[in-house]
């Protein structure tokens, strides 16, 4: 198991049991008990767990991993689905990008894209980001208008919120919004953990004509905290080969494109 794959299974561990041992941690990772002590110590020195004696215990934040922990995750499957999400995106276009591993793929993709010129024939986008992560890699694309919401950075996923980004978006009109969501229901919609990231990410919604979720197979038939969009109102959902083909159908009977990668 490579460092990032341990980090981000013992961040899963205590999430889920709220705190762990190192010797029950070294024995469910497959990892010597000094690797996991190192790898705890790293953690800490994060501010992601506390350490006690022979183990750790959960920090509030351990449910909502850090986007640099997060990368490693679904890594292939999310770069197709990045490289599909943004093949739907016309040129000329307006698009609406949140913050995620998966969007950034998509944001990559889209500084890649090859049919995309300069801003003066039209076919250059504008991009509007919440996402500083995504906001950095695009600002040197020559074709591509980069727009960045106001608001607080969350050290967990690089996206502003609050009443600053919401007054941005307000006054804004988009073709398209890409977003990345932490789960995805064929009945309730598409949800996020943090009820201030959906609050940002409802209004990017709400101000496109057609709104694409980018959701891994992990990630369905799936629920979450923070309802972002019922799912009559999600047009196109772009997820990976490996997403079961019955709930892949309950999307498409609900009305949503479905669109594998």
């Amino acid at each position: 198991m490579k460092r990032y794959e341990r980090l981000d299974a013992i961040l899963e561990l205590l999430a889920r049991d709220g705190k762990l041992d190192v010797d029950t941690a070294a024995a469910r990772l497959g990892a010597s008990e000094a690797t996991i002590r190192r790898d705890l110590e790293y953690l800490a020195e994060q501010q992601l767990l506390t350490r006690t004696h022979g183990g750790a215990v959960a920090n509030s934040t351990s449910y909502d991993l850090p986007l640099r922990f997060k990368s490693g995750r679904q890594s292939e499957a999310k770069q197709r689905i990045g490289q599909a999400a943004a093949a739907l995106v016309p040129a000329g276009g307006v698009v609406g990008i949140n913050g995620g591993t998966t969007t950034t793929e998509a944001a990559r993709a889209l500084g890649a894209r090859a049919d995309l010129g300069g801003a003066g024939d039209g076919s250059g986008l504008t991009v509007v980001t919440n996402a500083l992560n995504i906001a950095y890699e695009l600002t040197l694309r020559p074709h591509i208008k980069t727009v960045v919401t106001g608001g607080v950075a969350r050290a967990s996923s690089y996206e502003l919120t609050g009443p600053l980004a919401t007054g941005i978006l307000d006054r804004l009109q988009l073709d398209v919004a890409l977003l990345g969501v932490d789960a995805l229901d064929p009945e309730w919609g598409a949800t996020a953990h943090h009820e201030g990231e959906a609050v940002i990410n409802q209004l990017m919604a709400e101000r496109a004509r057609s709104v694409i979720v980018l959701a891994d197979a992990t990630k369905l038939a799936k629920r979450a905290f923070a309802r972002i969009r019922p799912i009559e109102q999600v047009h196109t959902l772009v997820t990976d080969e490996d997403a079961d083909a019955e709930v892949l159908a309950r999307f498409s009977a609900a009305g949503v494109r479905v669109v594998t990668a």
